[in-house]
C-alpha cells in the first residue's frame, strides 16, 4: 500500500469512527481519492501573526503529505490572485479565497445532500476538484456538472481530476445563475461549496420541484449557518437550517464590496439593552446578522462594532461604568437597535440553535424563521 492509500484510508477510518461516514458508498470514495492530486502545495496560517500571513507548503515537503490528509480546510488562493507557488520564499498576507475544505465537512455534506442513485447533480463551487470527484466516484461522471468562477481555478481542477481519472461536466462560469446550458428542472439536487446572502432564483428553477438544495447562508458579517431546501415548485422553496457549523468563503458577486479603513466617529450614547458578547456566539451572530444584513461586524466580546458602508451607519459598544454595557449610534440605521430586537427575540423564543430556525423562498421574498413558518423572521437581503 502507498503512502497516500495507507493515509487515505486511516482518514476515512477515522471519519468512520466519529460518526461523519455513515454511507458505505462515500467511505468508498473518501477511500479512493487522492486528496493530493487536487493540492500540490497549499497555505498554511502563521500563528500568531497580525495581520494574519500564510506561508506555502510545497509539494514534497516534509509533512506535506500527511498535512493534506490531516482533517482540515487547506487554502490555496489569497486575494483571487496569489497561489502557493506564486511564493518562494517566507510568508504572504492576504485574504483567502480559495480553498479546499476540509475532507469531514465535504463528505458530511455530501451525505446530507440525500442524493439517490440515477440523480443529476449540480455543484456550484468546483474550488480544487476534490469534492467534485468525491461526487464523481460516488455518482458516475455523467451524472454531475460542476460550475467554478475562478477560470484559473478552474483550469487547475480540470487538470487534477483528469489526472485522478474522472471526467464530470465541467463549466466556467457565475455558478449563482445556474448552469448556463440546462433549461427549467434539469437537476435533482444541488450542492454550493461556497455560501450565499440569499437563494439564487435560477437555482430554484433549474432543480425540479421535490429536488433539494444544500447551501451555506452566511453574510457580510461572516456568521453561517447550512440549510437544506426542498423546492416546492419554479422559484419556490422551504427547508430548514442544519445542526453543526459549516462556513464557507462567499460566493464573490455576494462578497462585500470594498471599503476604506474604519473611522470611529462620535455619535449618540445609551445603555444597551443586551450583553454585546452575544453577538460573538455562534447562533447570536446568525440571528444579529439577519437583523442588519447590510453590516460587518466586527470586534469581541462586550466591544463590537457594527458598520454599514453603504449608509455611513455606525454602532459600538463598549462596558458601562455600572457593570452593564453602552452603545453609540451615528447615521441613518440604528444597527444596535435592530440587533437588540432581534437577538431579544431569539432570547423570548429559548434561545434556539440553528437547527431551530427554517426558511421560505417565494418569488417575492427569502424569509428566515424560528420555529414555523408564521415565527418570528427576518428576510434575506435579496
Amino acid at each position: 500500500m502507498t503512502a497516500s492509500a495507507h493515509l487515505r484510508t486511516a482518514l476515512a477510518n477515522a471519519l468512520a469512527e466519529d460518526g461523519t461516514l455513515t454511507d458505505p458508498g462515500w467511505r468508498d470514495a473518501a477511500e479512493a481519492v487522492p486528496r493530493e492530486l487536487f493540492l500540490g502545495s497549499y497555505f498554511t496560517e502563521v500563528a500568531n501573526s497580525a495581520p494574519t500571513a500564510f506561508r506555502p507548503v510545497h509539494q514534497g515537503e516534509d509533512g506535506w503529505l500527511e498535512g493534506v490528509y490531516t482533517d482540515r480546510t487547506l487554502i490555496t488562493q489569497l486575494d483571487g490572485r496569489v497561489r502557493p507557488g506564486d511564493v518562494t520564499d517566507g510568508s504572504v498576507t492576504g485574504d483567502p479565497t480559495s480553498s479546499s475544505t476540509l475532507p469531514s465537512l465535504v463528505l458530511r455534506m455530501w451525505q446530507q445532500l440525500e442524493v439517490e442513485a440515477g440523480q443529476r447533480v449540480l455543484e456550484v463551487g468546483t474550488g480544487t476538484g476534490y469534492s467534485t470527484a468525491l461526487g464523481a466516484h460516488r455518482l458516475g461522471d455523467e451524472r454531475l456538472t460542476s460550475i467554478e468562477y475562478d477560470p484559473v481555478v478552474g483550469r487547475a481542477a480540470a487538470a487534477a481530476l483528469t489526472s485522478a481519472g474522472y471526467a464530470p461536466r465541467l463549466v466556467i462560469g457565475d455558478g449563482l445563475r445556474g448552469d448556463p446550458d440546462a433549461g427549467p428542472s434539469a437537476y435533482d439536487r444541488l450542492i454550493a461549496t461556497c455560501s450565499v446572502r440569499y437563494i439564487p432564483m435560477a437555482w430554484l428553477h433549474q432543480v425540479k420541484p421535490g429536488g433539494k438544495i444544500l447551501v451555506t447562508l452566511s453574510g457580510w458579517s461572516y456568521a453561517s449557518g447550512l440549510a437544506l431546501l426542498t423546492v416546492t415548485g419554479p422559484g419556490t422553496a422551504t427547508g430548514r437550517l442544519l445542526p453543526g457549523y459549516t462556513s464557507f468563503m462567499l460566493a464573490r458577486p455576494h462578497d462585500r464590496p470594498p471599503r476604506p479603513a474604519l473611522p470611529l466617529l462620535p455619535g449618540a450614547e445609551r445603555p444597551s439593552r443586551i450583553d454585546p458578547a452575544v453577538v460573538g456566539t455562534w447562533t447570536g451572530g446568525w440571528v444579529a446578522q439577519l437583523a442588519a444584513p447590510a453590516a460587518e461586524r466586527m470586534g469581541v466580546g462586550p466591544e463590537q462594532i457594527l458598520w454599514d458602508v453603504s449608509t455611513g451607519s455606525q454602532a459600538r459598544t463598549a462596558p458601562g461604568p455600572d457593570g452593564g454595557w453602552t452603545v453609540v449610534q451615528r447615521g441613518p440605521v440604528r444597527l444596535w437597535d435592530r440587533v437588540e430586537t432581534a437577538i431579544r427575540l431569539w432570547q423570548g423564543a429559548g434561545e434556539p440553535y440553528q437547527e431551530g430556525f427554517g426558511i421560505t423562498v417565494t418569488a417575492d421574498r427569502q424569509r428566515v424563521w424560528i420555529g414555523s413558518d408564521d415565527g418570528t423572521g427576518w428576510d434575506l437581503p435579496v
